[in-house]
């Protein structure tokens, strides 16, 4: 009688002490999707003879759509997933569409249980990173970019304010700003605009000791709205690299 009374206090015992499966998602730390923001129609109309950009509005919001449902999914409700999104692009290319667009957005956050976190500077994005939880406790697991880009920056916006021109960014002399310690050992960063494997890559490697899958080349959002998928893919003679 006294060892089995002893029994089944071990079991209670190992039942308080073993972490929950919320608490134990929560400690895996924090997922972070950034969505730039698309060009103002008005602006694009000049690009005669020329590719336009951002037809659709949805362009970089789609595909952060689709990977905060995956993560949701493989990850359960307990995951911490933020999403941090360029308002100002939306505020303006929503009194050019005539549309609520900010309320779109926001549809997401209320479907899926993120965090809605709107930026206006790449400054924010830097100090969002570096202190938006603490880090000592929640590390970034995973970060993900859509939206312009170059070899050297990631644009947040683009053509939005002022024709074929950026007044947003993260740019590879900002990337030493960013705090090392802000990721785990393990984060799985990758960016899905154009040609950031040529440079912004190995200098996010150099500075923060994990690579960060970019571009060799160009991607194609366009492969959205074809019936070919719900995230960007290369272009044609374009590889992913670290």
């Amino acid at each position: 009688m006294l060892l089995r009374s002893l029994g089944l206090h071990l079991v209670l015992l190992t039942i308080l002490l073993v972490p929950s499966e919320a608490a134990a998602q929560s400690r895996r730390g924090e997922y972070l999707i950034v969505s730039g923001g698309p060009a103002l129609r008005k602006w694009e109309n000049l690009r005669l003879g020329r590719d336009q950009h951002d037809k659709s509005w949805l362009n970089f919001i789609r595909p952060a759509r689709v990977q905060i449902a995956q993560l949701r999914k493989r990850r359960g409700p307990a995951a911490q997933i933020t999403w941090l999104v360029h308002r100002p692009s939306y505020s303006t290319r929503a009194e050019e569409d005539g549309k609520p667009l900010l309320s779109y957005i926001r549809s997401v956050q209320d479907k899926y249980g993120c965090r809605l976190v709107w930026f206006s500077t790449g400054r924010e994005v830097i100090d969002y990173i570096n202190r938006g939880r603490d880090r000592r406790r929640e590390k970034v697991v995973g970060f993900d970019f859509f939206g312009h880009s170059n070899k050297y920056c990631m644009m947040f916006d683009y053509s939005n304010e002022i024709c074929a021109v950026s007044k947003a960014w993260l740019h590879v002399r900002d990337i030493p700003r960013i705090n090392r310690g802000a990721f785990s050992s393990g984060a799985i960063c990758k960016s899905w605009g154009c040609h950031t494997g040529e440079a912004m890559s190995a200098s996010w490697k150099r500075h923060l000791g994990i690579s960060l899958i970019g571009a060799e080349g160009k991607t194609d959002y366009r492969w959205i709205w074809m019936g070919g998928g719900s995230l960007p893919k290369l272009a044609r003679g374009g590889r992913w690299t670290r």
